[in-house]
């Protein structure tokens, strides 16, 4: 594995890339809390058959956290990913996101789709319908970020990882569990601050608008006991008729985490459906 530092637009953006050049590539973009690490797993079950790119988003991971929130906007994002696939000769991939990463990854597809061979979006929304339901975000973003200033990581963290979303991950091994945490302790107060402020589901434009605007393969994964996220993929759907939706039986939001093998077996079948 290549581990390398980016520095992009003035932001050292931490990149791990695996594999030949000469394999298809395929891009991962983690949730809130998370890293390039939220990844291993899967990555190495496919690493026969595809090079692997995971970048650690802005504000997260090894990668560098700005002071100041404004530099977190998705559009910002966008940009940055963007001026990374340059650097690394990237051409034509597949763009793999999960939860907030996916909403990254959905705008990036919107902005950029000639960039992709296609699109999969685990777990993700494309933001919230209305202004007054953002407004209402970004009060409860605000306050979190406060709160993590505040009182620091490992509250936030004893907090986060009790929340109704990640109930499910109740069921997975002590080694598991401990992953995760310790993934999520790795971060720094600063950086889940901003990013909540920056592009949090309140703060981004909604892209409901543009969904049917994507002429490529888009694949939306959901498990079954993430009802929200379920709903939100099939209303997805109704907007844009050819995406496909699979629901992934007996797994939560993080189905990568909960359900890897299950998770790299439909990755392979849609990409290979796909004959990339």
């Amino acid at each position: 594995m290549n581990e390398i530092s980016l520095k992009v637009r003035g932001v050292d953006y931490y990149v791990e890339i695996s594999g030949k050049e000469d394999q298809p590539s395929i891009v991962f973009l983690h949730g809130f809390t998370g890293s390039t690490a939220t990844w291993n797993e899967v990555r190495s079950k496919i690493a026969h058959q595809y090079r692997t790119i995971a970048i650690d988003l802005i504000g997260h991971g090894k990668t560098s956290v700005p002071d100041d929130p404004s530099r977190y906007t998705m559009e910002q994002i966008v940009e940055d990913l963007h001026c990374i696939f340059k650097q690394i000769d990237l051409d034509k991939f597949s763009l793999i996101g999960y939860s907030m990463g996916g909403r990254v990854a959905l705008s990036y597809a919107i902005a950029h789709s000639e960039s992709l061979n296609s699109l999969l979006l685990e777990s993700a929304s494309p933001g919230l319908k209305s202004e007054e339901q953002r407004a209402e975000r970004r009060k409860a973003d605000a306050k979190l970020s406060e709160k993590i200033i505040k009182e620091g990581i490992h509250s936030f963290v004893d907090l986060w990882e009790n929340i109704p979303l990640f109930h499910s991950q109740k069921r997975l091994s002590s080694e598991t569990k401990k992953q995760i945490r310790n993934e999520r302790l790795q971060q720094r107060e600063k950086g889940l601050a901003n990013s909540l402020l920056g592009y949090g589901t309140g703060s981004q434009q909604s892209n409901w608008q543009y969904l049917h605007t994507l002429h490529l393969p888009v694949l939306l994964i959901t498990g079954q006991l993430d009802e929200k996220f379920v709903t939100i993929a099939r209303e997805m759907k109704k907007e844009a008729p050819l995406f496909q939706h699979t629901i992934v039986e007996d797994a939560g939001h993080a189905i990568h985490v909960e359900k890897p093998k299950q998770f790299v077996t439909i990755v392979e079948e849609f990409l290979n459906d796909l004959k990339i």
